[in-house]
């Protein structure tokens, strides 16, 4: 199950973030935060993701790519161009890896590729935003948007 989805631009800031619930208290959500908590966070990420990187043992290491806990799991995808895709996931979700990639394709299309959106700026793309809540709802079809 898809609990929420973070894009983080190359300077630390939290340029897209939505949450996915099922509407059921049996089913683990990520816990509400102001949109300033998600700003800290986000920036948090990304300073601990460069602190990582640099004090890896293996050469040419890219940060953080995974991280689990007993209620989620972060998955960071970073892209050639700096941005950080996180996928926040229930921690028996199968296949993140192969999900991440169907959010980075979808951020390529329809947002990259929209000639009306800056580069480091807040996404605000609808066709993104669509495609996106569909590829959750495949994942988990209770799924709403928080």
């Amino acid at each position: 199950m898809i609990l929420g989805v973070w894009i983080i631009n190359k300077a630390g800031g939290l340029v897209f973030q939505r949450d996915f619930t099922t509407g059921s208290n049996v089913v683990p959500a990520l816990a509400k935060l102001s949109t300033n908590d998600y700003l800290v966070l986000a920036g948090t990420f990304h300073g601990i993701h460069a602190i990582t990187s640099r004090i890896s043992p293996m050469a040419r290491s890219t940060g953080i790519e995974v991280l689990e806990t007993d209620t989620f799991t972060a998955t960071c995808h970073q892209t050639p161009t700096g941005i950080k895709i996180v996928l926040f996931t229930d921690p028996n979700q199968a296949n993140n890896e192969a999900l991440m990639r169907r959010v980075y394709d979808l951020y390529a299309d329809y947002v990259m590729k929209n000639p009306f959106y800056t580069p480091e700026m807040p996404v605000r793309c609808e066709l993104f935003d669509v495609h996106l809540f569909k590829l959750v709802q495949t994942v988990n079809p209770a799924a709403t948007q928080a």
